[in-house]
């Protein structure tokens, strides 16, 4: 069999196990999911070799949705590190075979604590399974490995059932993107989630601004010193009146019928343009460049009034995308 050949085999049987898995789901999963949501203190996930591992991606993706979480180590937990656990915590153990010795030795101690022990295994029948408040069957008719030895389909059971039981817990939680924000306020999904219009743009003297009967040889001037491509244009009571882009510029040169010294921007800006508000989400203020094909953005209040201006160019610098 050609590796190609194989490849295909190994995605096969990983897909018709998780086929499998997704036909299982009942009641039992409703139970795990109220029993994590009802946690009052930490959900710890333990697991030992392989499923140590899926166990410790299920503990990050937990607390990445809101869950606080954490991984013991089975071995390392009948060796002290048992003191990890307080009353409230509930445990969501992962287990092939349900009869892994390190994890069964923590029994008594999560018995003595009181705690929920929710378990995924693929031995409904274990001794594991027998002591737990909640089993999920992850069972499969076959490994991926030609021996059927080594976890392959049974990992990838476990690690997208955990994914499931995450999801399903943060939904429960009711969570909003702004919440979700602040769980990663780093990285390119917390400028998407957190960066708001009001954090990026240019205000006060950064911002390129004029007064209706300024000269476009003025405007020019005010827009080569912001370096911003365009000079908004406002009355003495700060509300927006238009702006003078690069391009308006351009189409008023063209004309030859502008004599710059003298031509007003009032004549060639571009009246009520395009605007923002400045508790948007910068990531929408990119969308919105990118789907009326401008590069700048005045930025008002709800009375119209002039905060600032935002190019597309400090979006992209701030990492907004």
């Amino acid at each position: 069999m050609s590796s190609i050949e194989e490849a295909k085999r190994v995605l096969k049987v990983e897909a018709d196990a998780l086929l499998r898995v997704r036909g299982r789901i009942g009641p039992e999963f409703d139970r795990a999911v109220e029993a994590l949501f009802a946690c009052r203190g930490r959900v710890v996930v333990s697991g030992m070799g392989k499923s140590g591992l899926v166990g410790r991606k299920v503990a990050a993706t937990l607390a990445s949705l809101g869950t606080p979480a954490l991984f013991l180590h089975p071995a390392e937990g009948v060796h002290g590190d048992i003191g990890m656990l307080s009353r409230g915590d509930c445990i969501l153990a992962i287990s092939r075979s349900g009869e892994t010795a390190e994890m069964l030795a923590l029994l008594p101690s999560i018995k003595r604590l009181g705690l929920g022990l929710v378990s995924m295994t693929g031995v409904p029948a274990s001794t594991l399974a027998k002591e737990s408040t909640v089993v999920l069957d992850v069972s499969v008719d076959e490994e991926a490995c030609p021996m059927d030895l080594a976890p392959t389909a049974s990992t990838t059971v476990a690690m997208a059932l955990g994914d499931a039981l995450a999801i399903a817990v943060f939904q429960r939680r009711g969570l909003t993107e702004d919440d979700y924000a602040l769980l990663h306020p780093a990285g390119s999904l917390g400028r998407r989630l957190l960066l708001r219009v009001s954090d990026i743009m240019r205000s006060g003297a950064d911002m390129a601004l004029v007064l209706p009967g300024t000269s476009i040889r003025d405007a020019i001037i005010e827009m080569t010193a912001k370096k911003v491509g365009a000079t908004c244009v406002a009355g003495a009571d700060g509300k927006l009146l238009g702006i003078l882009t690069d391009h308006d510029l351009r189409r008023a040169l063209a004309s030859d019928k502008v004599d710059i010294k003298t031509g007003l921007v009032d004549s060639f800006m571009t009246v009520s343009p395009l605007c923002v508000r400045p508790d948007m989400l910068a990531a929408e203020a990119v969308a919105l460049t990118e789907k009326r094909s401008v590069s700048v953005l005045p930025v008002v209040d709800s009375a119209g009034v002039l905060c600032g201006i935002i190019h597309l160019h400090d979006l992209l610098r701030a990492g907004v995308q």
